[in-house]
C-alpha cells in the first residue's frame, strides 16, 4: 500500500496551487508553470481522496452489512457498494502510483532523431531511408513538425545518415523507445536468386536540449572549417563553409556542410552537439542509478537490437517485449507505430511500478 502521507501532500498541494492561482500578485510565467502543475494534479485529486477515504468507507459500510436493524434490500445494496469499492481502490492505487513515479523531465521536449545505415551496404541505406519516411509518416498522421538538419544520400535512393528535428507536444517521451538497432530481413531488389539478405539502421532519439539546459563555454569548443564536398567527393562549394565542432571535455564531434553559410552550419551544429552533450550527461546519471539493476527498456544503448522487420513473413517483432505484429506493411506506413509505443511505454511503467513494491 502507499503511505497515506504521500497520498495527503498530493491534496495538500493540490489546495495550495488552488490558492495562489487565485492570487493577484502572480505575475504570467509563474501563472503557466503553476497552472500545469495544478492540472496534472486535478487528473489525479479526485482517486487521491477516494484512496484517503477507503478505510473509513468500508467500516460504514461493514457496519450496514453486520447492522442486525438493517433490511435485506440495505445489506444486498451495501454489500455491492462494498465489491465496487474494493475494485476501484486497486485501480485507483495504480493509477496513483504511476502519477508518482519520478518524471522523466525531457519527455516534454521535442527530439532530434539520427538515422544512420549499419551493416549490410547498399541495402541498410535504402532500410535507414524506409525508417525516415516511415517516421515522417508518424509525424503527418499524429501533426508533428519534422525538418531536415542534415542529410548524407546513397546510391540508388538510400541514406548513410539524416538528422532531423520532431517538434510537437511530449515527444521525447512518444520516441525515446526507438533508440537501438533496428534489423530488416528481405529480398533486395538486386538479388537474382531470391534470397533473404539481412541489415540493418541504427537510431538515436535525444531530447532536443536548449541553452538553459546545455551552457556551452567557447573554451571547450574546438571549431574547425573545411571545404563541403557532394557523393565521391565532388567539391560542392568553393568556400571553407563545412564546420567540425568538438566538445573537448566529452570529446563528442559534430559535423555539419548542409548549409552553404558557415554561421548556418555553425548553429545547426552546435543544435546538434548541445543535445548529444544533454543526453550523454543524461546517460552517464541513469548508468548510476542503475548499477543494481538492468532496465529491459529504455536504455538507450545504441548497439541493443531493439526490433526486427522481417517482408517475406509480414511482420514486425520488438524483442524487448517480444510484441509481433503481423502488419508491416501497415507499420511502415504509421498507422500501428503507436501501438507499438503504447505497449512499450506500459511494460516501461510496469517495470517502475514493479519497482516500488
Amino acid at each position: 500500500m502507499l503511505p497515506p502521507e504521500k497520498v495527503k501532500n498530493l491534496i495538500n498541494r493540490h489546495h495550495k496551487l488552488e490558492q495562489e492561482l487565485s492570487s493577484a500578485e502572480i505575475d504570467k510565467k509563474k501563472y503557466a508553470e503553476i497552472s500545469k502543475e495544478y492540472s496534472d494534479l486535478n487528473d489525479i485529486i479526485k482517486q487521491a481522496k477516494e484512496y484517503l477515504n477507503f478505510k473509513k468507507d468500508t467500516e460504514d459500510l461493514n457496519n450496514i452489512i453486520n447492522d442486525k436493524d438493517s433490511d435485506k434490500e440495505m445489506k444486498e445494496f451495501a454489500r455491492g457498494e462494498l465489491e465496487n469499492l474494493k475494485s476501484n481502490f486497486q485501480i485507483n492505487e495504480k493509477k496513483l502510483k504511476l502519477f508518482l513515479l519520478p518524471k522523466d523531465q525531457a519527455d516534454s521536449k521535442n527530439a532530434i532523431i539520427e538515422i544512420r545505415a549499419g551493416t549490410g551496404g547498399l541495402e541498410a541505406s535504402l532500410f535507414a531511408s524506409d525508417l525516415y519516411k516511415m517516421y515522417e509518416k508518424v509525424c503527418q498522421k499524429k501533426k508533428w513538425i519534422i525538418e531536415i538538419i542534415s542529410i548524407s544520400k546513397s546510391d540508388a535512393g538510400g541514406l548513410k545518415e539524416v538528422i532531423a528535428i520532431i517538434k510537437g507536444k511530449n515527444i521525447y517521451s512518444s520516441l525515446k523507445y526507438e533508440s537501438g538497432v533496428h534489423r530488416v530481413q528481405r529480398v533486395p531488389d538486386t538479388e537474382t536468386q531470391g534470397r533473404v539478405h539481412t541489415s540493418a539502421a541504427t537510431v538515436a532519439v535525444l531530447p532536443e536540449a536548449e541553452d538553459l539546459d546545455i551552457k556551452l563555454d567557447e573554451k571547450d569548443l574546438r571549431i574547425d572549417v573545411f571545404r563541403s564536398s557532394g557523393p565521391g567527393g565532388q567539391s560542392v562549394n568553393t568556400t571553407d563553409s563545412a564546420v567540425r565542432i568538438t566538445h573537448i571535455p566529452t570529446g563528442i564531434v559534430v559535423s555539419q556542410q548542409d548549409e552553404k553559410s558557415q554561421i548556418r552550419n555553425r548553429e545547426k551544429g552546435l543544435k546538434i552537439l548541445r543535445s548529444r552533450i544533454y543526453d550523454f550527461e543524461r546517460q552517464k546519471i541513469d548508468k548510476e542509478r542503475s548499477k543494481d539493476r538492468k532496465s529491459k527498456i529504455g536504455t538507450g544503448d545504441r548497439s541493443e537490437r531493439i526490433r526486427t522487420y522481417n517482408f517475406p513473413q509480414g511482420r514486425v517483432t520488438d524483442h524487448r517485449i517480444n510484441l509481433t505484429l503481423h502488419k508491416l506493411e501497415e507499420f511502415m506506413e504509421g498507422e500501428m507505430f503507436e501501438d507499438m509505443i503504447e505497449s512499450l511505454s506500459l511494460q516501461a511503467q510496469q517495470d517502475e511500478l514493479n519497482k516500488l513494491n
